[in-house]
């Protein structure tokens, strides 16, 4: 079974507006529509069979909104496995860990830079300290700020994996966006570390990602697009001519979520 590990999907009443967001945060222009439907279309077209879709709050108050829209993608498409979501200003987020386990979510996505906080920020520790025997954590890490204003990096993440040797973490991005040096000096030693694919094939050289494929251990490496920004056909094939791996190894990246997360084949 072949996964997506890092993909986005949003209301039909937001989706434009969101993709429009994203064109102008990333200055690019989006490969998706944001909707599930789109989404879901792709990802066959790339031979995938499931998808993980991530929902972030921005605010306190949009925490069991985006979450409820996790459960519900989950429920209604047997391809979605949703991430729900946490900000260290949530107050309740005590019983929200234990509604998003009884609603049946795996993960949670916590993106820095769009929650606006820092990976480094001390009320996380408490939810760490909960969550991480129940939760996988996928982390948006690295920025196109300096290394001392930047809201994640990959030594944060080290330091995070440091300091909770048992939570389960996916370093998005190759574990720091923009930040590929850092990562290849910061990340790859960790047990309970994982890394995705997304977002980097379009800025990197073949040479870098090469390098960055071998820092880490082959079943720690999860196949990831970031859709809407970039189109799963499009990014498996780049991985496919820039990894020089061979057709195993490839599919080997593109099933390891299974693994972590309990599903079989």
């Amino acid at each position: 079974m072949f996964f997506d590990i890092h993909t986005h999907a949003f209301h039909p009443k937001i989706a434009h507006k969101a993709v429009e967001h994203l064109n102008t945060v990333y200055h690019l222009d989006c490969r998706g529509d944001g909707t599930i439907e789109h989404l879901l279309e792709r990802e066959k077209a790339a031979g995938i069979d499931r998808c993980i879709v991530l929902c972030a709050a921005t605010a306190p108050a949009q925490v069991i909104p985006a979450n409820n829209y996790a459960m519900k993608l989950q429920r209604e498409h047997e391809e979605v496995i949703g991430f729900g979501t946490l900000h260290p200003a949530y107050v309740d987020w005590e019983d929200e860990l234990e509604r998003m386990k009884a609603g049946g979510l795996r993960g949670i996505k916590l993106h820095p830079d769009f929650q606006g906080f820092a990976l480094n920020d001390r009320r996380l520790l408490p939810i760490f300290e909960s969550a991480q025997d129940d939760f996988v954590f996928e982390i948006h890490i690295g920025s196109d700020d300096p290394l001392d204003k930047a809201p994640s990096s990959p030594f944060m993440l080290a330091d995070l994996m440091r300091s909770f040797p048992r939570l389960r973490v996916i370093g998005a991005h190759f574990g720091g966006y923009q930040m590929w040096d850092y990562s290849l000096e910061a990340l790859g030693d960790f047990e309970n570390l994982w890394i995705d694919t997304s977002s980097t094939t379009p800025y990197v050289t073949p040479s870098l990602l090469q390098r960055l494929l071998a820092r880490h251990d082959p079943d720690r490496l999860l196949f990831g697009t970031d859709w809407p920004l970039y189109d799963p056909v499009h990014e498996l094939e780049r991985l496919r001519t820039m990894s020089g791996l061979g057709e195993d190894a490839v599919e080997r990246i593109l099933s390891n979520a299974g693994r972590l997360l309990g599903i079989g084949a």
